[in-house]
Formats: C-alpha cells, sequence, structure tokens
C-alpha cells in the first residue's frame, strides 16, 4: 500500500464540542485520527505537513466552526535567526549534557513532570495526571519518538522534551523543566537545542505546535524566526510584527 493509498483509507472523526483551554468563552472541536500500522510514520509525516499534532497515538486538528485561531507553527531551522538573548540563554546552559533515547519513561522523569506541573500549571489536567498517565504520555507513540534528557554535571535531570522525529524536522510534543532553574531560559533553550539538533541532521523545521494571537503563553513562538505558519492550505512566512498582540 502507498502512502497515498494508505491517506485515502485514513478514518477521521469529528470530537464533541469543549470549552476552549486557550481562550475563555469559546468552544474547541478537533478532527481526529489514529496512527496505526505499518505506514504510521509515514502518514504522520504527511498530516504533520498538513497541521495536524499528534498526541499518544492519534493525530489531530483544530476544527472549530467560528473560529480559526490555531495556526500550527514551524521553524525555517536552516535559515534560523539568533539573537544576543538567544545566545545568552545558549551560554547560560552550556553546562548540561544532552542524551536521545527511545521514548520510554522513567520515575525521574516523572517527579520532574510533577514538579513543573505543580509550579506552571497547577490548575491544569496535566497536573493531576499519576506515574502510569505520565508512561503513557511517553510511550503510548505508534511513530518514531525520541526523549531528549538534559542534566547537569552531577547528573541530575533538569530538562526533557518529547520529540518526534519526521522526514522533513523535529516536531516537539511537550517539554518540562526543573522550575526553580528560571534564570537559565530552559523552555527557550530547549527550543533552541531542537533546532541545532535539526541543523546538524540536515532537517528543515522545527514544529512548534500552535500559535494563537491573542494568547499570552503562545508569543514566546513568535521569537523564533523565520517562522511558518501553515494557512489556507499553505505555508506562510510569520514575521515577529505578527505576534505584537499575542
Amino acid at each position: 500500500m502507498t502512502v497515498n493509498q494508505r491517506r485515502l483509507t485514513q478514518h477521521y472523526f469529528m470530537t464533541a464540542p469543549m470549552p476552549c483551554p486557550y481562550l475563555p468563552g469559546r468552544f474547541e472541536r478537533k478532527l481526529v485520527t489514529e496512527l496505526r500500522g505499518p505506514e504510521a510514520n509515514n502518514v504522520h509525516d504527511l498530516l504533520s505537513r498538513a497541521g495536524f499534532r499528534r498526541s499518544h497515538s492519534i493525530a489531530y486538528l483544530p476544527a472549530c466552526s467560528e473560529c480559526d485561531a490555531c495556526v500550527p507553527v514551524r521553524v525555517r531551522s536552516e535559515d534560523f535567526r539568533t539573537t544576543r538573548s538567544f545566545r545568552r540563554i545558549a551560554a547560560k546552559n552550556n553546562d548540561l549534557i544532552r542524551a536521545v533515547s527511545p521514548s520510554v519513561a522513567t520515575q525521574e522523569q516523572f517527579q520532574l513532570f510533577s514538579q513543573y506541573q505543580d509550579a506552571r500549571h497547577g490548575n491544569g489536567d496535566m497536573a493531576r495526571m499519576d506515574a502510569r498517565d505520565y508512561r503513557a504520555m511517553i510511550e503510548d507513540s505508534t511513530v518514531d519518538t525520541s526523549i531528549f534528557e538534559y542534566r547537569r554535571q552531577n547528573g541530575s535531570l533538569i530538562a526533557v522534551a518529547l520529540v518526534d522525529n519526521l522526514s522533513d524536522g523535529l516536531s516537539a510534543v511537550y517539554s518540562f523543566f526543573d522550575p526553580s532553574e528560571q534564570r537559565r531560559g530552559l523552555g527557550t533553550f530547549i527550543i533552541l537545542d531542537l533546532i541545532k539538533e535539526s541543523q546538524t541532521l540536515g532537517l528543515p523545521h522545527v514544529y512548534l505546535g500552535y500559535w494563537i494571537g491573542e494568547c499570552r503563553k503562545m508569543s514566546y513562538k513568535m521569537r523564533f524566526q523565520p517562522l511558518e505558519g501553515f494557512r489556507g492550505g499553505n505555508w506562510v512566512s510569520l514575521p515577529a510584527s505578527d505576534g505584537i498582540d499575542g
């Protein structure tokens, strides 16, 4: 079966309306499909280029009838423009040791994940995840997925990124870090490191999920230029000025 044939036989479903987690007073719906079988990686590749994201073994795309605020975004890593701020953050973290491995959950990761959720998202659904839920998030993947672990010189874990490996780039699925290390700018550093890794691998993109102009906590994504957004069926440039209100 070819990739195109697989795409034609893929089954898609619409979720029921749910309160939007980003824009108060609005409701979200998603178009979802399972990533199963020997063509899962190829289907995931195609869907990622069409704006889909992955969670567990599901690929999903916002499909809200009265809202198109969620814009899939990716950094053109081969043309990435660093800044003085980015260089400072990289320097603050040049003592960290990074290791890449298959997506296997550990108790050490879960402890750091729980600390991060309690500090950053204490009222969110993810803060209620137990060790079993965390393991499912990390390991329930039917596509090529890796764990990026960042450690201090003494070996202690400071940050983690769950990353999907695509044929045209790296996709940042989720990341978390020690919330007490604010001065390091670890969230930004992880993205910078993924951009660097994609450049090393000769991959043109780093996918950063969705950007919403009205959501301030997503405005940081505009800092990584050149940034592209999937709009009207095409990837188009999103200059930093587009994020002024975000």
